[in-house]
């Protein structure tokens, strides 16, 4: 095909496939919020067995769950392993929401009744199921944390109220690891709130492989600074308090403690003097007696990784790493069987690659190289000596799954076909789960072998492709927009009956954030069917990921170290004035709009470039960085104490006397990540500059701002806000 360029005021029109023009109905908020028009399938509870031959997965009948046995090869049923209408606890049918087997695959912990409590922590309630006996037993009568097998199946740990247990399940005993957790105190087991927001896990302890020790994290936050929210459902409000660090505040103390079940001792790693630090993982390293624990600097910009001995805590340094800005903490650590080797990733070449380390010989070696990031390591066969791994090596835009040898030396790609392939390993390494897309193709999940060859299509999607094919929708493209100093990665939608001899509003749309990533070449887009609705009632809607996105390599993304806010909305501003320079663009009609870190900029962009913005919808924004959690937000602007002026330069509250165009704020009260406190403050500063904007707040709603009719709600009050405003 073509490759045809349109260039006009820095703008780089690549002319890709878009999806072909179909019926003509308009899509509305019911289809997107309320009816399920628009359901994308995938591919549920999928789980490959360890023979690498069989896979299983929850299939619902009507009430009924059964978990079924597959042929990996043929889709064929090979047998159910639990059907509820016959395999029941007291009686009575369980509505099962996830399952996990045991090492041997002769047991499963099945989860029912699950209750989140904040972003992955979830309390449920858990049945141990045998599955050659049919017989269940439930492992605890009140709703638990994290219930995980030993290796060798014979107990089940899990966390209840702060305190670590294991079941042994021959004895039909509790036994308690910890005794001394207190909410909002001490906890065992489980993160605290802001290690669980941003260092990703939640489940705080690990199996030894020998299932001889049980590795546990001990957070004690009673010094760590309390954030209270109003919950409105009763006749009083609820004051519900809880741990949360900010910008410049304490932290917990954490230990890593390991308890020998032999011996019922508990020996603690020595993770040296100082306290003020992170350890944001562990890991046992192979060896059943060493535990890897990860020690991160408050700054975040220099790691050692620590040899801990389980019997006695003594550790010793098998690695460090500095950086001039903050290093990002990933799960790609994995030891291999010499005992003095491992891979892991780092940015120390300026991209994002893996490298096999030996701390014997102490010999670094790139299994990676070449001027691109990785995205994560997929999979290690340590007997034939290969890696698998994703990475953007085409294109920014693009993802591929490649294996290479243990020195980098023969880097070979599975998956040949542009677009995106987003890879779910199976045991064993010798099939993978690909859920291929593009930016106009549907999702399609393969299932291929070790060679990258498609074995069988598991899900095609064709049905939503199909009812597609009705509506009428816009032309969707990548292109290039040149920011302030660099070429932008974009898409851009444009209306179905897009005339260049008209004038046309837009509406940008982004995130921003560090390392993120919004454009590529994957389907779906963020809010694709809600931004389709948008073109199909006129308007032009366009992304481009600026300055500190991601997977451009470490200097693009680190630019914005220590300013959070200011590059990002320099490119957008820019971008902007771009497109008002088109022929087809309303200049006096162009909008903003985002959520959560987006939020923050839409806000932003709307004060400091009140000259191109008539309109941003910000929802559930961080509006002065000084009211955010420390771990995520000293990661890239240090401590306030240290680095004032880049947080208030950067602030929305401090430049609410900007406002010149419309402005919603969107909030939910019961925000336990980014606090209700931004919008008020936020609201606060635009009152005192006499701005008038428009609001809405979600009583009891979280950071998603969903439930119910809320979200119908929601998209609803956005969708009249622009029509009305932009």
């Amino acid at each position: 095909m073509r490759n045809t360029l349109l260039l006009v005021a820095g703008l780089a029109l690549a002319q890709v496939p878009a999806q072909a023009q179909g019926g003509h109905k308009q899509i509305t908020l019911e289809d997107i919020w309320k009816n399920g028009t628009f359901r994308m399938k995938g591919v549920p509870g999928f789980n490959a067995m360890k023979n690498g031959k069989q896979y299983t997965q929850i299939d619902r009948e009507g009430n009924r769950t059964l978990i079924r046995m597959y042929s990996l090869a043929t889709g064929e049923v090979m047998g159910t392993l639990f059907d509820s209408e016959v395999d029941k606890f007291g009686g009575s049918a369980l509505n099962i929401e996830s399952y996990v087997f045991s090492e041997d695959e002769k047991q499963m912990l099945l989860v029912t009744e699950g209750e989140h409590i904040y972003r992955h922590s979830e309390l449920q309630r858990v049945y141990i199921y045998d599955i050659e006996s049919g017989s269940i037993r439930l492992l605890d009568y009140d709703k638990v944390l994290h219930a995980t097998f030993s290796p060798d199946g014979t107990k089940v740990a899990f966390v209840k109220n702060n305190n670590l247990y294991y079941k042994d399940l021959q004895k039909d005993v509790v036994v308690p690891v910890t005794t001394d957790g207190e909410k909002n105190r001490i906890i065992n087991g489980n993160c605290d709130w802001v290690y669980e927001e941003e260092f990703s896990f939640t489940r705080a302890f690990q199996w030894s492989a020998n299932g001889k020790f049980l590795a546990y994290y001990r957070f004690d936050e009673t010094m760590v600074p309390e954030y209270t929210m109003a919950k409105y459902t009763g006749l009083y409000p609820e004051q519900y308090t809880y741990k949360y660090p900010k910008a410049g505040e304490r932290n917990s103390i954490v230990q890593i403690k390991i308890y020998d079940l032999q011996r019922k001792a508990t020996a603690t790693a020595n993770t040296g003097r100082e306290t003020d630090q992170y350890i944001p993982r562990i890991k046992w390293a192979g060896d059943a007696q060493k535990l890897c624990v990860y020690r991160l600097n408050r700054l975040q910009n220099k790691l050692d990784l620590l040899l801990a001995d389980a019997a006695m805590g003594a550790t010793a340094y098998i690695y460090r790493e500095q950086n001039k800005a903050y290093i990002e903490i990933e799960d790609d650590a994995t030891f291999l069987k010499d005992g003095h080797s491992m891979i892991l990733g780092s940015e120390r070449n300026g991209y994002r690659h893996l490298y096999r380390w030996d701390w014997k010989s102490e010999q670094m070696t790139d299994l990676t190289p070449g001027r691109y990031d990785v995205e994560s390591l997929t999979g290690v066969d340590d007997k034939k000596g290969l890696v698998y791994y994703t990475a953007a090596a085409r294109s920014p835009l693009q993802r591929e799954l490649y294996v290479t040898d243990m020195n980098g030396a023969s880097r070979r790609c599975l998956t040949p076909e542009a677009g995106t392939h987003a890879i779910t390993p199976c045991v064993g390494n010798q099939y993978f789960l690909d859920r291929y897309s593009t930016l106009n193709k549907v999702p399609v999940y393969y299932l291929r072998d070790a060679a990258g060859r498609i074995v069988r299509t598991l899900e095609d999607n064709k049905a939503l492709a199909a009812k597609m094919q009705e509506y009428d929708l816009g032309e969707l493209k990548l292109l290039k927009i040149r920011g302030v100093n660099d070429e932008l990665n974009a898409w851009m939608i444009t209306p179905p009956d897009f005339d260049r001899s008209k004038k046309y509003p837009v509406l940008m749309f982004q995130y921003s954030g560090p390392g993120s990533q919004q454009v590529a070449d994957k389907w779906p887009i963020s809010n694709y069917f809600w931004h389709q609705m948008l073109a199909q009632k006129g308007y032009v809607i366009v992304c481009a990921d600026g300055t500190g996105t991601g997977y451009r390599g470490e200097a693009f993304k680190k630019k914005t170290y220590l300013q959070l806010g200011r590059y990002e909305s320099e490119d957008q501003i820019a971008v902007a004035k771009r497109l008002a320079q088109l022929p087809w663009v309303d200049k006096n009609r162009i909008g903003i709009w985002g959520w959560s870190y987006g939020g923050f900029m839409s806000a932003t962009c709307i004060m400091k470039g009140n000259d191109v913005f008539s309109t941003a919808v910000s929802v559930a924004p961080v509006t002065n960085w000084r009211f955010y959690d420390n771990i995520y937000t000293e990661r890239y602007m240090r401590t306030p104490q240290v680095n004032a002026r880049g947080y208030d330069d950067n602030s929305p509250e401090h430049m609410a006397d900007k406002l010149r165009g419309k402005l919603l704020l969107v909030h939910g009260t019961a925000d336990d990540n980014v606090h209700f406190q931004n919008a008020a403050m936020l609201t606060t500063a635009l009152v005192k500059a006499n701005k008038q904007f428009d609001n809405a707040y979600y009583p009891d709603k979280a950071h998603g701002i969903s439930g119910g009719n809320t979200s119908f709600h929601l998209y609803t009050k956005m969708t009249d806000f622009i029509l009305e405003n932009l």
